[in-house]
């Protein structure tokens, strides 16, 4: 079943109603979780002034979409409200949603906002059931997944008993995160 298209922007004010710095949101959520990995879609750049065509590949490496499907899987197991979650699918997809607008805002990036299952994530009733959400967290905001355009990565705020679930996950690269520290990238 589709993800129903929400107007319920109460609900992404811990994004949106922050003094956070735009990079760190976009890149791990909102601040004031207890803590922070990241999920390497490609392995960190080796050096300075990489572009992502200079990744190595990882034989065997799930995809984006199968990456982000498992640690929702993962995820929904440390939340009361698996069945009421959020969804934020960025903007500059392309993705059309007809009879409504691109209504969470932060600085520099719009998404719309879709509300239902964790089970139904990707499904956007749309056309395009492909693009990548930019943010997902239970109604209970008991973590959040943050995937920004720009990063190689994957960013998740979250407890302990869920980052360590992550950790030792053996189809994910995942290492600790500080979102307050410059993260490793590509151009």
């Amino acid at each position: 079943m589709p993800l129903t298209p929400s107007t319920n922007l109460q609900a992404a004010s811990w994004i949106t109603d922050t003094e956070q710095d735009w990079t760190e949101l976009a890149g791990f959520g909102p601040a004031g979780l207890p803590g922070h990995v990241r999920v390497r879609i490609l392995p960190d750049p080796e050096r300075p002034f990489l572009s992502e065509n200079d990744a190595p590949s990882v034989p065997g490496a799930l995809s984006e979409e199968e990456q982000i499907r498992t640690i929702v899987d993962v995820l929904g197991r440390h939340t009361g409200t698996p069945d009421d979650a959020y969804f934020c699918l960025w903007d500059g997809w392309g993705t059309r949603i007809p009879g409504f607008k691109p209504m969470v805002r932060i600085p520099n990036r719009a998404y719309y906002l879709f509300q239902g299952p964790l089970a139904d994530l990707g499904r956007w009733g749309t056309d395009d059931d492909s693009p990548a959400p930019a943010f997902v967290w239970p109604a209970d905001q008991a973590w959040c997944l943050a995937k920004d355009v720009d990063q190689h990565w994957i960013g998740v705020g979250a407890d302990e008993a869920a980052l360590q679930e992550l950790l030792g996950h053996p189809q994910l690269d995942v290492v600790k995160a500080d979102p307050a520290e410059q993260q490793p990238f590509y151009l």
